[in-house]
């Protein structure tokens, strides 16, 4: 049971990944930075999940790296989004959304709806 978790939850933080780095290219650190933000801090992505998720979507070609000097002066390893990694993001949001769907509709449902 804890690996079907662990499981949804890397999928997940790879989606939210993919779309963080589809707004712009980012170092991993303004990844993290940017899930806080947007979530409204709901969100907080730990350096022990973030960097091998990193490394794996780069890996399956779906982010493209390259270093560059952070805003405070350090070499930082940018990443922006390959092409497959936009096919692949929106192959990700259009199962989020038919997933998040189908749990909202078994949320709603009243007893009256799953009488036969």
């Amino acid at each position: 049971m804890a690996a079907e978790k662990s499981d949804l939850l890397q999928g997940t933080l790879d989606m939210l990944i993919l779309k963080i780095v589809a707004l712009g290219p980012v170092h991993g650190y303004g990844i993290s930075l940017r899930i806080r933000q947007i979530s409204k801090a709901v969100l907080q992505v730990q350096q022990g999940s973030l960097y091998p998720a990193l490394h794996r979507l780069e890996k399956r070609g779906w982010l493209k790296a390259e270093w560059g000097e952070s805003d405070n002066g350090r070499e930082a390893k940018f990443y922006s989004l390959s092409a497959k990694g936009r096919k692949q993001l929106a192959e990700e949001e259009s199962n989020w959304q038919r997933l998040s769907g189908a749990v909202a509709g078994i949320l709603r449902a009243t007893p009256e709806e799953v009488q036969s």
